[in-house]
């Protein structure tokens, strides 16, 4: 099945008056005909099929990104080598190529690269963002100026090889957690936040906060400043309400009497707590097992009277057993701060690039 990604609706956003606009980037760039900023709780993106849309944030413009990466790479006088070796009327067809399997992200992100470069390049998806591609499968392919497509192409490739390894790790977390959901966490390369938690939802993860204004997180370094884990809620519990702010708020606990200090201080007043951290209360043993056996207490302790979240010793191998334990989230930094990206490739000449992938056992 063929999917044509083209027509998109302009994102809006209250923030965008804010946005910095940035210059046209090299010779052959063109004036995007679409708006890509986040901001609003449901941005909308016009696309057949509809492909997973991107968390919201009330500042980030993907827009922006989009061109400071393509401006990084074409710096003040665009691709020199494109330039001398590509006659700039020349048409040609280029395919995306697989060169290993998992799970492909970054497709509607591609398309918006792609539109921003040229917006008469032609792009055609045989696949959508969140499906399983196999070494050597051609999944997509675009056709247009041949001198566009490959100023296009790295950018294209940085972008979609590092959302679909972060998306191969999510599935595989996400499958091995259930019945506990997995959430990645703030540790996301600079920059680059939405778009690393965009390719965790693509994943069939889910996303913990976006930064430091969408959730109260109460950790370690706040409660040793605050005197302790009741002080400091009772300090955001003040803070909130004078403030009229709805949000949700999360506590770091470290030990069980840090959550026994938690559940008596809410059984005693009126919080807006959430959710309970339970951090490192997965104990790794030598022979490379982990003892859940005190996060499973926890868990029993706190009794549904709120959410909880494991943290700290999540791999691949150690989340099923956590998952196990009765924990409604399992956070992961791992996710996005040690990814290793899905090799993807975009070639013109495809039947030489598969024959010199075979030869390299890379398709």
């Amino acid at each position: 099945m063929m999917y044509s990604i083209r027509s998109f609706s302009n994102f809006s956003t209250a923030a965008a008056a804010a946005s910095t606009s940035l210059p046209i980037l090299h010779p052959l760039s063109t004036k995007s005909r679409m708006s890509a900023t986040i901001g609003t709780p449901n941005p909308r993106i016009s696309l057949e099929p509809m492909v997973i849309k991107p968390p919201s944030h009330p500042t980030y413009d993907i827009k922006a990104v989009i061109k400071l990466a393509l401006e990084e790479d074409a710096g003040d006088i665009g691709d020199v080598t494109c330039l001398a070796t590509i006659p700039v009327d020349m048409q040609a067809e280029a395919y995306f190529l697989a060169k290993e399997d998992g799970i492909v992200a970054g497709i509607a992100l591609a398309d918006m690269i792609f539109n921003e470069v040229d917006p008469t390049l032609k792009v055609e998806w045989y696949q959508k963002d969140g499906n399983y591609i196999h070494k050597g499968l051609k999944f997509g392919k675009v056709y247009g100026r041949a001198h566009n497509i490959v100023v296009a192409e790295r950018v294209v490739l940085n972008f979609m090889q590092r959302m679909s390894g972060i998306a191969t790790l999510t599935k595989a977390m996400a499958d091995a957690a259930h019945p506990a959901c997995i959430l990645e966490t703030r540790k996301t390369a600079p920059g680059l936040r939405l778009v690393d938690k965009w390719a965790v939802v693509i994943g069939g993860g889910q996303n913990h906060r976006m930064g430091l204004f969408d959730m109260v997180m109460i950790k370690d370094n706040h409660i040793s400043v605050s005197g302790g884990v009741a002080k400091a809620l009772k300090c955001v519990d003040q803070y909130l309400e004078q403030r009229n702010l709805q949000m949700g708020v999360e506590v770091e606990t470290r030990t069980l009497e840090e959550v026994k200090e938690v559940l008596d201080y809410s059984s005693q007043t009126k919080t807006l707590l959430t959710r309970i951290m339970l951090d490192n209360m997965v104990v790794p043993l030598s022979d490379g097992d982990v003892d859940v056996s005190m996060l499973k207490e926890a868990v029993e302790l706190i009794n549904g009277r709120f959410e909880t979240e494991a943290s700290g010793n999540v791999t691949l191998e150690t989340v099923h057993k956590i998952g196990q334990s009765g924990v409604t989230y399992i956070s992961s930094g791992a996710l996005t701060h040690s990814v290793k990206a899905l090799d993807i490739s975009l070639k013109i000449d495809t039947e030489l690039a598969l024959e010199v992938g075979r030869r390299t056992k890379r398709a």
